[in-house]
């Protein structure tokens, strides 16, 4: 496919970010012509997706086979009462177009094994982990590895997040060398709780890692896992070995 080319009205409506230093016109255009990946449309998906499209990029494909339920509304920004029932990534495909009708939605109502997302990824330009079970974030991060495609991963629970970028170009360090460590607990929302505007954190730093990854601008977080304690509202940061023996990316 040609690449597209910004329109005047397009430089207008994100003139905000053009003006940025070394940003500019060339790296809107690449958020224009990119194609992200996002899986899982909950607190974390919701945030992120709403600001990747609100930042212009051409094309997202959201993958969630849960339906909206009503304990989900305290959290889930892009799902609203009407949508209760509804399919997630359909409740927030309509909310996305309404926010920017130019950008390209593709919806996928069910979970992707790991064939199923090699072959999705020649499309794709960068993945976004938003999901809340270990099992899929390492099929997904397998995934987009195998594919040599990017990855930024996030996770929020209680008051706590986190947040990890993947770039198998750079030789990074994956996520599977991280979770090889949680052994075989898996925490929910459901379990342990979550703070509402803690997914909105992390959500939006995933959009910002993503669209920094993209366009190559600033300092990313690979080779590095961000901790953010909500009871303090500070961040952390650990270095993030590449383990000799990881499965994935050793």
């Amino acid at each position: 496919m040609p690449k597209q080319l910004l329109t005047t009205e397009q430089a207008m409506r994100y003139n905000r970010q053009i003006v940025l230093p070394n940003f500019d016109l060339d790296k809107q255009e690449i958020l224009l012509n990119a194609n992200i990946l996002i899986v899982g449309l909950g607190g974390l998906g919701c945030a992120a997706a709403q600001y990747l499209v609100a930042a212009g990029v051409g094309e997202i494909t959201l993958i969630d086979d849960d339906q909206v339920e009503k304990t989900n509304l305290q959290r889930q920004v892009l799902h609203g009462e009407a949508d209760v029932g509804v399919n997630k990534c359909l409740s927030a495909k309509a909310s996305l177009e309404r926010l920017n009708s130019a950008i390209k939605i593709n919806v996928i109502q069910k979970r992707l094994g790991l064939d199923e997302y090699l072959e999705l990824m020649d499309s794709l330009d960068i993945a976004v982990d938003c999901t809340d079970n270990l099992v899929n974030r390492n099929i997904l991060n397998r995934a987009c590895y195998q594919a040599g495609k990017p990855l930024v991963s996030g996770a929020a629970i209680r008051m706590e997040g986190q947040l990890m970028s993947i770039v198998p170009q750079q030789n990074s360090a994956c996520y599977a060398c991280i979770s090889s460590n949680f052994g075989e607990q898996n925490l929910s929302c459901v379990e342990s709780g979550v703070m509402s505007p803690i997914v909105g954190v992390i959500g939006a730093m995933q959009a910002l890692e993503t669209i920094k990854v993209l366009t190559n601008y600033g300092h990313n977080t690979v080779n590095k896992l961000m901790m953010f304690d909500g009871m303090t509202s500070t961040w952390q940061s650990f270095k993030v070995a590449k383990k000799k023996n990881c499965s994935v990316c050793g």
